[in-house]
């Protein structure tokens, strides 16, 4: 199998996260006394320059739901190379039944990204992509096969430093 090129980047406090919300369901647990509800919450946790994580929180309100959610995303970030605001190639990833696809666009596209895979994108610092989602449209799905997508994007200039070359031998053969 090949080696992951995944980069788990810790987390320090002075920096400024921004949080996005991707899901909120309400669960109910039925007893002999009648229905417990509890809440399960999906964030993504970005810094808008590259660095990107996605958090699961459960709990039997929303807000707890909601932090619990961000700590996890906090512990599992990952860094995002990006190229003129857009990604350096073109790549797919898949999760369970949710499969992505995203590709490099020209400066002035915007993110063309549809629900859950729009808010890691924009979280992550990316501005012009062009996405799609395939299979399974559950947004736990489609927020991982979509960090699972951005965790394969390899740099050119890891890809130079891995060929043993320089970045001109890269681009101009």
């Amino acid at each position: 199998m090949a080696k992951s090129n995944v980069q788990k980047v810790r987390t320090v406090a002075d920096t400024e996260w921004k949080e996005k919300l991707v899901n909120l369901n309400r669960v109910a647990k039925v007893t002999k006394g009648g229905r417990t509800f509890s809440f399960a919450a999906v964030v993504v946790v970005g810094d808008g320059n590259g660095k990107v994580g996605q958090g699961l929180g459960k709990a039997r309100d929303v807000q707890e739901a909601i932090a619990k959610a961000v700590a996890d995303a906090k512990k599992n970030l990952i860094k995002v190379p990006i190229l003129k605001g857009t990604i350096p190639h073109e790549q797919k990833g898949k999760y369970g039944a949710g499969r992505v696809l995203i590709r490099p666009a020209a400066d002035g596209t915007g993110v063309i990204a549809g629900g859950a895979m729009r808010a890691v994108l924009e979280i992550a610092g990316v501005h012009n992509v062009l996405a799609k989602s395939m299979g399974s449209s559950n947004p736990h799905n489609v927020v991982k096969a979509t960090l699972d997508a951005l965790s394969k994007l390899r740099s050119p200039m890891d890809i130079a430093k891995q060929r043993g070359k320089t970045m001109e031998q890269v681009f101009n053969g």
